[in-house]
């Protein structure tokens, strides 16, 4: 687990069929109508995450350039039970696909949301735990209204954690 003194955010990496898995898990601030429109919706994406265009229903392909980390690909959504779950596959490159599933639970309190990304590199696998890591703390600073985002040395922080964690067979 890694964590900023802000956010708790749980995060395991591990390995399954010969790739790389990422989850983490996380409470939230607001109604889970309020985070689900951070994940969702591209004007609030754009404060948080990074810009996304394109056809955003079942089956729609998207672009998206990802702020902290630089990601410029594509995406494509596979699944989208409003407030509850997303699934959603992404690439850079042709072939090169990883599958990210959000859930929301929202239990007359905090929002958790539960996030697995699934098909990575073993090798980068702890750099994706790094990067979510990241962008779920600036998910966290945005639903709390704080507006400052991490610092680039943030994932720097989280570099040793994540390199550090023994990635699990399932």
């Amino acid at each position: 687990m890694a964590e900023n003194p802000r956010h708790i955010i749980e995060g395991s990496l591990h390995s399954e069929n010969g790739e790389g898995v990422v989850r983490m898990k996380g409470q939230f601030e607001g109604r889970c109508d309020d985070v689900w429109s951070a994940l969702t919706d591209p004007q609030r994406l754009a404060r948080w995450y990074g810009k996304v265009d394109g056809d955003l229903h079942v089956g729609g392909v998207f672009t998206a350039f990802v702020f902290a980390s630089e990601w410029d690909g594509e995406g494509r959504i596979e699944e989208c039970v409003p407030r509850r779950r997303l699934e959603v596959t992404m690439w850079e490159q042709e072939g090169a696909q990883h599958v990210l599933k959000a859930e929301l639970f929202d239990e007359n309190g905090p929002t958790t949301l539960a996030l697995e990304v699934r098909g990575l590199p073993l090798d980068l696998v702890w750099a994706f735990g790094a990067g979510w890591q990241v962008h779920l703390e600036d998910l966290g600073s945005h639903l709390s209204g704080q507006g400052s985002l991490n610092p680039p040395t943030r994932w720097d922080e989280l570099e040793s954690i994540y390199r550090g964690m023994t990635v699990a067979p399932l």
